[in-house]
This record gives C-alpha cells, sequence and structure tokens, in this order.
C-alpha cells in the first residue's frame, strides 16, 4: 500500500492543532490534530489505532483509546475516510488479531494480512533491539551522562523533544533516552519504584530508570502538559529519588526554546559542579 506521512511538526502544525481542541487537552494530542488537518484530502484514508490495554495492570493513557472517535468527531465536517485497528487484550482483542483485522479493511485475505503482520513485526523488532543494543553502549561511554525519561512521541518530535537532546549534544553532554529499553526487563524492575502503576508506557520508563540510575549523572523527566499520568509518575519518582539530580522538564509549547534551553544550561551546570568539573 501507498503510504502518505505528515511532514515534521513546526510551529504552524501545533498551533493548527492547538485551535481545533479545548484548551485543556494535552499538547501531544495538540500536536497530534494538527498533524491530521495536514493529511486531509491528500489519502484515501488516515490510520488511528484505538490503543486501550496490553493486559492487566498494562493499560494506555485513555487519550489513546479514545484517539480514534475524538478524531472522527473533530473533523466529522471534513469528507476524510478513517482507519483504525482496536488493541484491548482485557476484551480478547490482541495485537496481531487488531492488524490481521486491519488487512481484512485494505481487501487483503487473511493469509496475506497474516504473512504482512509477521514481516512487519519482525522489522520492527529488529529495529528495536539495534536501537536498545546502540543505547546500552552509551551508558559505557566515558563523560556526563544524562537520562532523559520521556514518551518516544515526545522526545522524537522535531519541534518539542528534538531540542532537548541536541541542545544536550552541543553542551557535550551523553543523552539517554530511558524509553530505549529492554521491555521485558523493565516492565518487571517497575514493580521496585510502584507495584501499582498501570500505564504501559509509565512502567517501562520506571522500570529503565531503576535499570540505569547508578550509570547516569542526572536525570531529565520529560513530559507534555498537562499529562495526567507523567504528572503522576514524575511526582512518584521526585519523591522517591532523592539520591540523583533530577529535572522535571513539563514543555507546554509556548516558550519557544530560549526558556528550555536555560533550563538545561543551569541542570548541566549543577551536574558538573557536583562532578567537581565546573
Amino acid at each position: 500500500m501507498e503510504t502518505v506521512v505528515s511532514k515534521p511538526t513546526d510551529r504552524g502544525i501545533m498551533e493548527t492543532g492547538s485551535a481545533l481542541v479545548v484548551d485543556e487537552t494535552c499538547l501531544s494530542a495538540k500536536i497530534f490534530y494538527g498533524h491530521v488537518q495536514s493529511l486531509i484530502g491528500r489519502c484515501d484514508y488516515i490510520f488511528i489505532p484505538r490503543i486501550s490495554n496490553y493486559g492487566r495492570h498494562r493499560c494506555m493513557c485513555v487519550r489513546f483509546e479514545g484517539l480514534y472517535d475524538e478524531t472522527r468527531n473533530v473533523f466529522r465536517g471534513t469528507n476524510q475516510k478513517f482507519m483504525t485497528c482496536d488493541v484491548d487484550v482485557l476484551q480478547d482483542k490482541k495485537e496481531k488479531d487488531a492488524f490481521v483485522g486491519l488487512g481484512y479493511q485494505l481487501g487483503f485475505s487473511h493469509k496475506q494480512a497474516k504473512r504482512a503482520y509477521k514481516r512487519a513485526k519482525r522489522a520492527e523488532q529488529k529495529k528495536r533491539r539495534q536501537a536498545v543494543n546502540e543505547t546500552e553502549q552509551l551508558y559505557r561511554q566515558e563523560g556526563t551522562k544524562i537520562l532523559i525519561a520521556g514518551h518516544s512521541y515526545l522526545i522524537e518530535d522535531a519541534f518539542i523533544g528534538r531540542t532537548v537532546t541536541d541542545y544536550l549534544k552541543k553542551s557535550g553532554v551523553i543523552a539517554i533516552r530511558a524509553d530505549l529499553v529492554d521491555q521485558s526487563t523493565a516492565m518487571k524492575r517497575s514493580l521496585e519504584l510502584s507495584p501499582t502503576c498501570r500505564w504501559e508506557p509509565n512502567r517501562e520508563i520506571l522500570g529503565s530508570i531503576v535499570m540505569h540510575r547508578d550509570k547516569v549523572d542526572g536525570i531529565i523527566l520529560m513530559s507534555a502538559f498537562p499529562c495526567g499520568p507523567d504528572a503522576m509518575v514524575n511526582e512518584l519518582l521526585t519523591r522517591k529519588m532523592h539520591d540523583i539530580p533530577i529535572l522535571n522538564l513539563v514543555l507546554d509549547g509556548q516558550s519557544g526554546t530560549a526558556g528550555v534551553e536555560t533550563r538545561l544550561e543551569s541542570f548541566v551546570d549543577i551536574i558538573r559542579f557536583k562532578e567537581g568539573t565546573l
């Protein structure tokens, strides 16, 4: 199938998405709606998965669960068609079945859809293993190392998250992503910090912090305003971890990069002063 991808996030996309939803919507969702708007009329279908959970105590943010329905409502005045797949393991709707069902929607046979899913899953796992291995190598390097604890969709965003990683690299800091971690190990280790955290992405980040806290010099808790799960989990982390510098960086998209860079500069200086290298 031919795919159409929206361009990297910029201020225009963020402002377009912000105008489509209520102010209390989280920054990530505002950006998402901006991307959807940029695709209206450019493709036959816009694919938006509905992801509820991957099992007990493995839930997603409610935004993921309602994203497909919310988007159809926001863009109900257009003629754009949308397509989804439903992942809800607690209702016996597993990821594989969801994607095979997507193949049906696209007009392919069960055999073709199953084969496509297997190929895609192998490719995803290979890319993930490579990224995890490269990340683990960073912990062994000499120099000031800072762990960025944030969601992939935020850290990788060209307009929001990449500002943080780019600045740290320019400052000579080894920036390490907590989200690139062996998932099964991280999920188990997360119980050491919180046995009750129910959000899958946050549990992975918690486990990654437990696994690597002794290998880094500081931690940046990166979140998008006003993310509810992040607000609760980051508060837990700042209360439980007192032996390592932590910067709680909440991105709202309003202040530009200057304010963020000033806070990052101060945080890096604090770490280097503590190390005696400043």
